[in-house]
């Protein structure tokens, strides 16, 4: 063979080899990928899609689908980005059916947002998964950051963030350093917010976050502000809290202990600790001692600091325990708006008892409620027909109840529409545990926010990100969001002001499943909002 030939293979041979040891690296180091966007980490499918992928999750397939239809509906318009950040994989069907309920509101309020003020910009909404408990947030906060700078996503606000955890707060302290607005829609630990001075600034440790739960701390006022008007100020109390580092339960924990009660004093503060938020781990055994040193002390009320899942164990230990045919109430925080759904009919029997007769009863300061509405403005005109006599005129009824109903019929007729318009959500949206209403209000003051940036502005021009965070603090007065959960009035801080919690009674009755029912409303500051929400100067 010719020695340029030689030369010529052997050159060959080396472009070969080459290229396969660089195709082999390229396949060994290529993303495992569960869909466009999302990247399968362990096990897990982590990212950002929305484009109808339902992260390997088959109650939110339905309900994913339909964003990716109304994304598509609007691409044509001018329209920005939002994200949905939640985890949005479990292995427990209890915890999956609540994704599917807090998506469910997700989509109906980019429905409504969209079609609502019928202006722009659009939203199109997309779903990021951060993994269980948030591990994976980084990865997914890089990928938002990338989005927000986007000329094409133009990503302008993330919401969701349903669980009060450090790698949480982590995620939005980034995502607001880099001047990405965040609207929590479903955290109540007292971490994660601004804190808003009496003098009415605030110290903004997260520039650009709102929120529209109040914080764990408001929960407990509204709830004491509950029971001391119901003349309930002998209460014998204990706190029974988890020692597992959550945000939720220390804040939680720590307002409990803040409660000023007017009874006796009751025993001293009992704790426990939990693997995690949804495994049982020990605490079974932990209740029955805590349960039966209950039953040595006079206390007829627990202040319970934990989450749902270790909730409806200790519920159920303290009713097992017997503790001489005492009734116990059992109160906590909003994470309890779960708890019916993770209740089997043998739970409400052991609830119940052998003769029938209730031995716990749980309640809760519910972020909202379907009946809080139609009951009270029943009961408030029960009351004027009293004083006043006769019925009173539409505008004598109270505005803080009106608007809120209203509101909430907006929903419920978006409900029916998806309905009438063969849109499967997977299941007919469930509005008591409230996470459907609170997500939707979160949709909706996002909105609000991006059609008050784009005043003025061409229809062909987004609004910044720096102006959408801007709004947070001007949504209040005539600018209050009307949610289904009760007016909206951000604070300077970003926090809602006076925000109502529906106190809630979960009942085992003397058969059947149980009753979760409405039973008033608990006001922060022991009054009703304000006319117009017009917050007051000096904030307690």
């Amino acid at each position: 063979m010719p020695r340029w030939k030689k030369i010529l293979y052997a050159l060959l041979g080396a472009v070969v080899l080459v290229a396969g040891v660089a195709l082999t690296t390229s396949l060994i180091h290529r993303p495992d990928t569960c869909a466009d966007g999302v990247e399968r980490i362990e096990g897990e499918c982590v990212g950002v899609n929305g484009e109808g992928y339902d992260f390997g999750t088959p109650e939110i397939a339905g309900v994913a689908r339909a964003i990716a239809r109304e994304n598509r509906r609007i691409e044509k318009q001018p329209h920005v980005t939002v994200a949905m950040m939640l985890p949005l994989q479990s292995d427990r069907e209890a915890l999956r059916r609540q994704m599917r309920s807090d998506l469910q509101g997700a989509y109906l309020g980019q429905r409504q947002a969209n079609a609502g003020e019928g202006e722009p910009p659009k939203i199109r909404l997309v779903l990021a998964n951060p993994g269980r408990d948030y591990g994976r947030q980084e990865k997914v906060v890089d990928t938002l950051l990338r989005m927000a700078d986007s000329p094409e996503d133009r990503l302008r606000a993330v919401t969701g963030f349903n669980l009060s955890l450090a790698a949480t707060e982590a995620a939005v302290r980034r995502l607001t350093e880099h001047k990405v607005p965040v609207l929590a829609a479903r955290i109540s630990g007292d971490r994660i917010a601004n804190q808003d001075r009496a003098d009415g600034m605030a110290r903004l440790r997260f520039p650009g976050l709102a929120r529209i739960l109040p914080t764990n701390n408001d929960a407990a006022r509204a709830l004491a502000d509950f029971n001391g008007e119901r003349g309930r100020q002998n209460l014998k109390t204990v706190l029974v809290y988890d020692k597992r580092p959550d945000g939720y339960n220390e804040s939680l924990a720590r307002a409990f202990s803040r409660v000023e009660e007017k009874g006796p004093a009751g025993p001293a503060a009992m704790s426990f600790e939990s693997p995690a938020i949804d495994e049982a781990g020990s605490t079974g055994n932990q209740f029955t001692q805590t349960a039966n040193n209950i039953c040595d002390s006079e206390a007829d009320t627990v202040y319970f600091a934990g989450r749902t899942l270790h909730l409806r164990l200790f519920a159920l230990k303290l009713a097992q325990v017997g503790c001489d045919d005492r009734h116990y109430t059992i109160i906590s925080g909003s994470d309890a708006a779960s708890l019916r759904q993770a209740m089997t009919e043998r739970d409400w029997e052991r609830l119940r008892g052998d003769d029938g007769r209730p031995k716990v009863t749980v309640q809760y300061a519910a972020p909202a409620h379907p009946d809080a509405w139609t009951t009270e403005l029943r009961s408030w005109t029960a009351r004027w027909a009293k004083t006043h006599g006769g019925s009173p005129r539409p505008r004598d009824l109270p505005q803080y109840l009106t608007e809120p109903k209203a509101a909430l019929d907006v929903l419920r007729g978006q409900i029916t529409a998806t309905r009438r318009e063969g849109i499967d959500l997977g299941s007919v949206p469930n509005l008591e545990d409230s996470r459907t209403m609170l997500v939707y209000d979160g949709l909706l003051t996002i909105g609000k926010a991006l059609h008050q940036a784009q005043q003025g502005a061409p229809d062909s021009t987004v609004p910044t990100r720096e102006d959408v965070g801007r709004q947070w603090s001007l949504l209040h007065s005539r600018h209050r969001v009307q949610g289904t959960s009760g007016l909206i009035c951000l604070t300077t801080g970003g926090n809602p002001y006076d925000k109502p919690a529906a106190i809630v009674e979960l009942d085992p009755g003397r058969e059947g499943r149980g009753t979760l029912k409405f039973v008033g409303l608990g006001w922060p500051t022991g009054r009703e909002q304000p006319k117009n929400c017009v917050i007051p100067s000096s904030t307690p």
